[in-house]
């Protein structure tokens, strides 16, 4: 077996065992992910390997999306641990939203620790082709649309 040394991930462990987790509470983690578009959709992806997919909660209050996801740690008594690098406790992401997108058609769906979350583009904010008129007949007048330039 072949263990590397991360000083940095050492000192960041180190640290929190001496000084625990912030003031007023337990630290939240971060969650790697992903986030495209794709056509008329905006996908997210969040790896959460480990976690209870029970454990998952996902919000929109306003235009902000938040997902919290917990990780237990093993409670075995006889095990005598080696090495530990896996995060436990609560993950959590953050993200504000555009106007653009249909908050009320917001899918999640679960496979193998992967959280994905599909935000679809609001009609609205879809690209549309504006068509052209001409020249019309208003009551025997002819007019034709203005433009404004600046």
């Amino acid at each position: 077996m072949v263990l590397t040394f991360d000083p940095f991930r050492e000192f960041d462990r180190l640290a929190g065992q001496v000084f625990g987790p912030p003031a007023g509470g337990t630290a939240t983690l971060p969650m790697p992910m992903d986030l495209y578009r794709s056509g008329d959709h905006f996908v997210l992806h969040c790896d959460l390997a480990g976690v209870d997919p029970g454990s998952v909660q996902i919000d929109v209050d306003g235009r902000v999306l938040t997902i919290r996801a917990e990780r237990s740690a093993r409670t075995d008594a006889d095990v005598q641990w080696v090495r530990r690098e896996r995060a436990t406790g609560t993950f959590e992401r953050r993200l504000t939203l555009g106007d653009g997108l249909d908050l009320d058609k917001i899918a999640a769906t679960w496979q193998d620790g992967v959280l994905t979350l599909t935000l679809p583009v609001a009609e609205a904010a879809k690209p549309r082709r504006i068509a052209i008129s001409t020249g019309a007949t208003v009551e025997g007048e002819t007019t034709a649309p203005a433009l404004a330039s600046s």
